[in-house]
């Protein structure tokens, strides 16, 4: 199936590593080209060398000025920006309830990606085609960090409302909700808790697969095949909803 992404210009960020990162390479892959944004110039450069074509853009999430010049070099440089990915995310190791964490996540996470929307989606609009995909989380359905939870429900509500907004002028906005997923940082995961529980790494890789329909973690490339699809001109179907793409959450229903 030809996706039809050839030529298009995309702009991930958090494209530096993790599903950012393998999102940018399925992009590249199907002849997108592509704009990394991330805060590590020194990271940033090392990933955008490895794709054909790609270029990176060092830019705080956090910054509304920022971004703003950010997209106007991307622009300068690929063109107009047509596939907006947001995986900009700072990681999330709280079970509490702290304020000054939780307000420094949605600043990255949730206001962080409408400013990326803000700058690229008048233009989406005026050209009457585009595709936003905010990267989420399946935090947004379960319980166990406050902060995981609430930055992940509230990016998922800002999706419909975009949708709805953006629909009409030809730009699909979608959230995907990622489970526990295997990226580069797996592995030095795996042995912290590992160490912690007194069991193998394996041991611990084997209790998450438990939890999922698949029987193991998806990885990041297999999260990237379904948000590039989303990224595409064949998703037209699909608009201001959220797509699961942890392997399955075991003994959960949403409808």
């Amino acid at each position: 199936m030809d996706l039809g992404l050839s030529g298009k210009v995309a702009l991930v960020t958090g494209g530096s590593r993790g599903i950012g990162l393998a999102v940018a390479r399925a992009l590249a892959t199907e002849g997108a080209r592509v704009a990394l944004l991330a805060r590590d110039p020194d990271t940033l450069a090392a990933a955008a060398a490895g794709l054909r074509g790609a270029i990176g853009v060092s830019a705080d999430a956090a910054d509304p000025e920022a971004i703003r010049v950010a997209v106007a070099r991307v622009e300068d440089e690929l063109g107009p920006v047509e596939i907006l990915v947001t995986a900009a995310a700072t990681p999330n190791s709280s079970t509490g309830f702290g304020e000054d964490e939780l307000l420094a996540q949605v600043d990255v996470k949730v206001a962080g990606a409408l400013r990326c929307v803000r700058a690229v989606a008048p233009g989406m609009a005026s050209r009457g085609w585009g595709r936003i995909i905010c990267i989420s989380g399946l935090a947004a359905r379960q319980t166990g960090s406050v902060v995981g939870s609430v930055r992940n429900v509230a990016v998922a509500a800002m999706v419909k409302n975009l949708a709805d907004e953006l629909g009409p002028q030809g730009v699909n906005v979608t959230c995907v909700h990622p489970g526990m997923t295997i990226t580069e940082k797996t592995p030095a995961l795996m042995n912290r808790l590992a160490e912690r529980q007194r069991v193998t790494p394996d041991e611990i890789e084997a209790r998450f697969g438990e939890r999922v329909a698949i029987g193991r973690m998806a990885t990041a490339g297999e999260v990237a095949d379904v948000i590039t699809f989303l990224a595409s001109p064949r998703s037209v179907a699909i608009n201001g909803d959220t797509i699961a793409a942890g392997g399955g959450a075991r003994g959960s229903i949403h409808y």
